[in-house]
């Protein structure tokens, strides 16, 4: 017996234990409940002379003591790294790559969209995701029975009360209400539509609006500084119209477009809306207390999604929340 614990510890002794593997074989080999070598030996103890038997079990806990210091003093050894393990850290070696990330399609439009406009002097005005009925329609002249007020469009969390923002208007609202005249903000942010998802629509996207206040701000001042946005966006050379439209918040309201050459189409190219504007309709002035008949404002926005996937040639929506690495690896700078 005594020769056989003697080559228990041999084996215990010059058993290397320098990787995961090695480790958890040699635990198995000897502490296993079922078939470990040290708990085989312990099971004999009854079978053992009594005379033995103190000195037997006196070994077989030395052994196990000496089990679990070569399992703790390896366990430690491998969580220390190469140093710890007698290895060398060669300084000489060039360092590993850390890969170079990008700003989100979205983002980066974003910001070209901020920049533009608070480089002709508008402030960037924030609000929250949550609105109530009253900011969201009311005060931006929406009847009653607007379409836009139906579930099929808007997330409501308490029908009638409280909704998820449908556009980034209510911000305007509250800050009309909070500065007198002049004002002059855009509003970037995040909005939510109860639509079906496809490749052009998605149940959340981003907007920026814009409005400003003051005496004597007219249409031409609208066109203007929407001209200078898209020449800055899509060239100097870029082709815009503006046609007629209806926005309850405007009056005469217009939609934008502009020319998108395409040289597989008839005519070569196709007009594409990138965003809506028109004049304050007095009755949004009024609802906060801004005297329509001393001021006039015009308020203009668009999608930031649009304008990001006609600059980035995406052409389905979903792929910019789908955070497929590939695609966004494409945006790396």
């Amino acid at each position: 017996m005594s020769e056989d614990l003697s080559t228990l510890r041999q084996e215990i002794e010059n058993t290397p234990l320098d990787a995961e593997e090695a480790i958890d074989a040699f635990r198995i080999r000897f502490l296993s409940r079922k078939q470990g070598v040290v708990t085989a030996l312990m099971k004999r103890i009854p079978e053992i002379a009594p005379e033995d038997r103190k000195a037997y079990g006196q070994d077989v806990n030395a052994l196990k003591q000496r089990v679990e210091e070569r399992l703790e003093g390896a366990q430690q050894a491998l969580a220390s790294g190469p140093s710890a393990g007698g290895g060398r850290i060669d300084v000489t070696l060039p360092g590993r790559p850390v890969p170079e990330g990008s700003l989100h399609p979205l983002t980066e439009t974003m910001d070209l969209i901020v920049h533009v406009f608070t480089s002709y002097g508008f402030q960037i005005a924030e609000g929250t995701e949550v609105e109530d009925d009253w900011h969201n329609f009311t005060a931006l002249n929406f009847p009653d029975d607007h379409p836009a007020r139906d579930m099929q469009d808007t997330f409501f969390i308490e029908e009638g009360k409280t909704l998820l923002r449908t556009h980034t208007s209510p911000v305007q609202i509250r800050v009309m209400k909070s500065q007198e005249p002049p004002v002059r903000v855009i509003v970037p942010g995040r909005v939510y539509r109860n639509e079906a998802i496809s490749y052009k629509s998605y149940c959340l996207f981003h907007q920026v609006e814009g409005l400003y206040v003051d005496k004597d701000v007219t249409m031409a001042d609208l066109k203007q500084i929407l001209h200078a946005f898209a020449r800055t966006l899509f060239g100097h050379d870029v082709r815009m119209r503006f046609r007629p439209s209806f926005f309850p918040f405007t009056e005469p309201s217009a939609e934008v477009d502009i020319w998108w050459q395409d040289p597989d189409l008839p005519g070569g190219g196709r007009w594409l809306e990138i965003l809506g504007c028109g004049m304050v309709d007095p009755n949004v002035l009024e609802a906060v207390n801004v005297d329509p008949e001393v001021y006039t404002g015009y308020a203009f926005g668009m999608g930031v999604e649009r304008i990001a996937m006609l600059r980035y040639g995406i052409d389905d929506i979903r792929t910019l929340y789908e955070n497929d690495v590939r695609f966004l690896k494409q945006f790396t700078s």
